[in-house]
């Protein structure tokens, strides 16, 4: 006979529907357990998101680590949802300011974590790292909120995981309405393959401790007190930047002679009947030192992006002025990607920029690479929404992008009950206009021949936010630093009619939309 288990009591969730529940294995400290993961469809994680197996993991074995579950950011059976920073204080203000000199100035003014980010003319401005969600090459996630910091190996889908555990410590540290914002790495491509290579992180997301709006004639400032909303509506008022200054020459010579052997060894592989499609880049030093802000106010007035930023967190520093997005996930499931591919020089005088973009428009190699790019983006996104909802629209249009021009277009569905938008990501990410067709054999090319990691270039600066949307700016025609180094780095789409100093030419076109804006550091 066997005997019933005794009935165990209902835990309540509190009102952001995680259960506090004591863990064993860690004598006087609360652990959170998320609400229950929506049902995930394993073929589509296995085939198309990427998994990362026990043979990836840290030696903890499967059976017995936990996913995301059981991780803990809190200190002594404190529960910090009780204390935490959901008493933000918010304020609107009056403003009417030049909203992109006044956003570099507050960059120019920090010496915290920050991320500037514009959108269809709406600035977002965010200082300060409240909370923390990082993901590493090897597939290691780390957690940050409250002076807590814990390690998850992720199982499954590395950004399913990813999306919980800021749900969790955003909703921890900030409270029911948070917004977080991050950068992503092109090498995050080989963690959705399920390939191990680097310890070095892939992803960063951070929940602010200050943060600024900047929307039509309105400053929506967001702060942790009263006094801090004082002091960042001070910062605001003095905020300002200078796009002046003596510029930075570089040689955009640099590397040629390697990338057109490049192209010409991706020509054969492609005609041999491996892939479709790749894009190559090749990186440009800068010498000296750059003053990014007024380098980007600068580049940003003669730009016409889809997305701009600047980015100081982590690592990482860089600003630039996408000409496209990877994905875009509204809060009521409708997901957006815009491919560009097909490129002609825009020089600013009517007559030949109008010759160039019919041109451009008739060109069967530019056409070809436009269309296979535009498939395969409706591809994707039907994996992961709703039968009969994908739609291509505004079919290759010609759009302008500083230096350049491109034929553009839109694809659009809405996801399936149960697909959020880090699925919608998974399945865009990395753009295939900035890696190739297919992916995973355009990603091992572009990792044969071009030297080093891309890191930002072609990756994505995010935001998204408690309700699930998400935005997410393709990186391209951006500034880099590093480790005391500068650099630029463009590229362009290689297909079977691809002719090596045309490519060559093309990542010029590119790299003059940043390089000609480069302004030097004060000594």
């Amino acid at each position: 006979m066997t005997s019933k288990r005794p009935a165990q009591p209902r835990r309540r969730r509190d009102r952001h529907g995680c259960t506090p529940i004591v863990a064993k294995r860690r004598t006087g400290r609360v652990r959170l357990q998320l609400p229950p993961r929506p049902p995930v469809d394993e073929e589509f994680v296995q085939n198309h998101v990427g998994r990362i197996t026990a043979e990836h993991s840290t030696g903890v074995d499967v059976a017995t680590r936990p996913v995301v579950d059981g991780y803990s950011i809190f200190r002594g059976g404190r529960n910090m949802t009780e204390t935490a920073l959901s008493k933000f204080a918010d304020r609107s203000v009056p403003f009417s300011g030049d909203r992109l000199a006044v956003a570099a100035g507050l960059c120019a003014g920090s010496r915290d974590p920050h991320v500037l980010y514009e959108s269809g003319g709406r600035v977002c401005w965010a200082e300060g790292e409240l909370a923390v969600v990082e993901l590493r090459g090897d597939g290691d996630l780390t957690v940050s909120a409250g002076g807590e910091q814990v390690s998850i190996s992720c199982i499954g889908s590395p950004l399913a995981t990813v999306g919980e555990a800021l749900a969790a410590a955003g909703t921890a540290a900030a409270g029911d309405r948070w917004r977080a914002y991050g950068w992503a790495a092109f090498e995050l491509s080989q963690v959705l393959a399920g390939s191990v290579r680097t310890p070095e992180p892939v992803l960063r997301l951070t929940v602010p401790e200050r943060e600024i709006v900047l929307d039509g004639d309105v400053a929506a400032l967001r702060a942790r007190t009263e006094d801090e909303l004082d002091q960042l509506r001070d910062r605001l008022v003095t905020a300002s930047a200078d796009a002046g200054g003596e510029l930075v020459e570089v040689d955009l010579e640099e590397g040629a002679d390697s990338y057109r052997r490049a192209v010409s060894e991706a020509v054969d592989t492609i005609r041999a009947g491996t892939l479709e499609k790749v894009i190559l880049s090749r990186r440009v030093p800068v010498p000296g030192a750059i003053d990014l802000p007024a380098t980007y106010l600068a580049g940003r007035r003669a730009n016409d992006p889809v997305r701009s930023f600047v980015v100081r967190q982590g690592n990482w520093e860089a600003a630039g002025f996408s000409p496209e997005i990877v994905a875009t996930v509204t809060a009521d499931g409708i997901a957006v990607t815009q491919p560009l591919a097909g490129t002609r020089a825009l020089v600013g005088e009517a007559e030949l920029d109008r010759a160039r973009r019919e041109e451009l428009s008739r060109d069967p190699k530019e056409v070809y690479e436009h269309a296979i790019s535009v498939r395969r983006s409706a591809t994707e996104l039907a994996e992961v929404c709703v039968p009969g909802t994908v739609r291509v629209g505004d079919f290759m249009s010609v759009r302008d992008r500083g230096s350049v021009q491109h034929l553009g277009s839109e694809v659009t569905g809405r996801l399936r009950p149960g697909t959020d938008c880090w699925a919608a990501f998974s399945v865009l990410f990395p753009a295939v206009t900035a890696s190739g067709i297919p992916k995973a054999e355009a990603c091992r090319l572009i990792d044969r021949v071009e030297p080093g990691n891309r890191g930002l270039y072609s990756g994505a600066v995010l935001t998204v936010d408690s309700e699930g949307a998400l935005d997410a700016a393709l990186v391209l025609r951006s500034v880099f630093r590093q480790e005391g180094r500068t650099w630029l780095r463009a590229g362009a789409g290689i297909v079977p009619q691809s002719d090596p100093e045309r490519e060559l030419e093309e990542t010029r076109e590119k790299l003059r939309s940043v390089s000609r804006f480069l302004v030097r550091a004060a000594s």
